[in-house]
């Protein structure tokens, strides 16, 4: 199964959390991709709209490969078992977590409003466009028990089966319109995948105020 759009893929996903009676106080679109489809499912939902703010950090000599995420405010989860298994040295980490820590700071700079609707004893509903490893989700997950959810709910398009199993242990629920044991990547489950900009971010986030 494919999405023509996130926009698309978030009304599905919308339509299917409705049918399961999934009920929020706060949809928390993950940027940027993510943040297209959050926008469509707090629409179904009639939920207020915030931005959580994650980072992926990237192997030193890979960047694509996920070794660990940073959340905020102050969350950093790294997957141990594969930076010792593929020896990353010490000092080239710490400087891709110093990077990375900055364009967080930058996205939430750039995306949170003056005033945010605080997490503190309310259902988060955490959307992403799609559920590859689930590391950035995880971080997100452990961002907003810090900051105090009553509970918290991972929601997207389409997962990988490694995904769910990972998230499980860390959401109250996990729910996914597709779910692919056989996952390679997210767009793949899209016939229409751009790079979301700042700029849609920021004119969705105008939208939903």
């Amino acid at each position: 199964m494919t999405f023509s759009s996130r926009e698309k893929a978030g009304r599905e996903l919308g339509q299917h959390l409705l049918d399961r009676s999934v009920t929020a106080d706060i949809v928390l679109g993950l940027p940027r991709g993510g943040v297209v489809v959050a926008a469509e499912v707090a629409r179904i939902l009639q939920c207020p709209l915030e931005i959580l703010a994650v980072r992926k950090i990237g192997h030193p000599r890979q960047r694509e490969f996920a070794v660990g995420a940073l959340a905020e405010p102050d969350v950093v989860l790294l997957d141990n078992r594969v930076v010792q298994e593929s020896r990353v040295v010490s000092e080239d980490l710490q400087k891709v977590i110093a990077e990375e820590s900055e364009r967080l700071r930058n996205y939430q700079a750039k995306f949170h409003r003056s005033e945010r609707i605080a997490l503190g004893g309310r259902i988060g509903l955490i959307v992403d466009d799609g559920l590859a490893t689930g590391a950035t989700v995880e971080a997100a997950v452990a961002s907003a028990r810090k900051q105090g959810a009553r509970k918290v709910i991972v929601a997207a398009p389409v997962a990988s089966s490694h995904a769910m199993e990972r998230l499980t242990d860390v959401a109250d629920e996990v729910i996914a319109v597709v779910v692919d044991p056989e996952f390679t990547a997210v767009g793949r489950y899209y016939d229409f995948f751009p790079q979301t900009t700042d700029e849609e971010v920021l004119a969705l986030i105008h939208t939903h105020a």
